[in-house]
């Protein structure tokens, strides 16, 4: 068996354009005046048909459309895209095809036609559940919105999961807590729950290197906010299986799990990244950031893509590892060891069990509740030459 097939093999298709560039996201998106969508059509599909010859046969598992917004995409695009990849792939039985949403874009009717395309979960980016947070987010819409829009995802999709940043200025453990409850009573299955950083770059890094953005809890609150974040999921059967992600049992993101159990996946779009396995070689792909020049290439060379790069195993080791580890359910200490030709040092697997930051059962090695945070520097006491 081929080391990817631990992880499975997913398929991301990035579209890059958002209605307004949130003032926090370092995310390849652009806002754009006019889109021709049949011409963005045209080059998903060639590069669909190219990557389909450089994978061979082998299960599709996951498609995960990102951006951007997703929602913006017309449906029978969708359908267009989904019944290609059905054409060029052998699809898993229980296929996931994620489709990213904003509230500000949900419509019963476009939500109904998604659905008929194959589309079975949505994940969508509500962020707050608060009105004055959601304006200094730089979102579109509100509270109100959010809610109504989650509804109609629930309504139409057997599979709804939605973000939440938190961290936020003058945000208090106590408001972070009732948010928490208020959104884990909403009968979701899965949430993403994402500390707000500060990224170079971005409206809100500008800002803060200006003095501005007052108000951002410090280190040790943050730090409080994520240990309440575990303690009230756990509380509501809604355990954390990665560092950010919460879900009912079942309910696991599985192209996520495509990327953190380090399997293979092919990235098209502008920005986009893969990970794919050659009959001699793991190689990286990557794509060029802006939207026209990614489709330009596609019409003038055939690809989307730069030249790949091919990984050593010693750095397929060093991906696995720190990819494993953000999950709860770790990482396989022989296949590091096969990838890496070396195993892992057991006096310093040992030194963290003991010092309460990791745990091992048998081949596995894992971050606890309090390891994770601190994951770099777990990996940084393994990894030490």
């Amino acid at each position: 068996m081929q080391d990817w097939q631990n992880g499975g093999f997913g398929l991301y298709i990035h579209w890059p354009f958002c209605q307004s560039k949130c003032p926090y996201c370092d995310f390849n998106s652009h806002v754009a005046a006019h889109i021709d969508q049949r011409a963005w059509a045209t080059a998903y599909l060639s590069e669909i048909d190219r990557i389909a010859l450089t994978t061979g046969d082998r299960l599709l598992n996951t498609v995960f459309f990102g951006g951007g917004t997703p929602s913006l995409m017309d449906p029978e695009i969708v359908a267009a895209l989904l019944e290609r990849i059905r054409a060029r792939w052998t699809t898993a039985n229980d296929f996931e095809v994620t489709l990213e949403a904003n509230p500000s874009s949900v419509e019963a009717g476009r939500f109904r036609a998604y659905a008929s395309t194959g589309v079975n979960r949505i994940s969508m980016g509500i962020q707050a559940l608060n009105d004055a947070d959601l304006k200094r987010l730089g979102r579109l819409h509100s509270v109100a919105e959010g809610r109504a829009a989650f509804d109609i995802a629930r309504a139409t999709f057997d599979r709804v999961s939605f973000d939440l940043i938190y961290a936020r200025q003058f945000q208090t453990l106590a408001q972070w807590r009732e948010e928490l409850s208020q959104a884990l009573s909403m009968a979701v299955d899965h949430l993403s729950l994402y500390q707000l950083t500060i990224e170079s770059g971005t409206a809100f890094g500008a800002r803060h290197a200006q003095g501005g953005l007052k108000g951002l809890p410090d280190d040790e609150i943050s730090a409080d906010m994520y240990m309440i974040t575990q303690e009230i999921c756990d509380a509501h059967n809604m355990p954390a299986y990665e560092i950010s992600n919460h879900a009912r049992n079942g309910a696991q993101s599985r192209h996520n799990l495509i990327y953190w159990r380090y399997g293979d996946y092919a990235g098209i779009g502008p920005g986009a990244h893969g990970r794919l396995t050659t009959d001699s070689a793991r190689i990286a792909t990557q794509t060029p950031l802006q939207p026209q020049t990614w489709l330009d290439q596609v019409n003038t060379t055939g690809h989307g893509e730069s030249p790949p790069q091919t990984i050593p195993r010693d750095e397929q080791a060093l991906e696995y590892l720190m990819m494993s580890l953000r999950l709860t359910e770790g990482a396989d200490v022989k296949r590091y060891q096969t990838l890496a030709g070396q195993p892992l040092p057991e006096n310093r697997i040992d030194s963290l069990v003991a010092d309460g930051f990791m745990t091992k059962s048998g081949d596995r090695i894992a971050a606890t509740v309090t390891g994770r945070p601190i994951l770099n520097a777990l990996l940084r006491e393994l990894l030490i030459q």
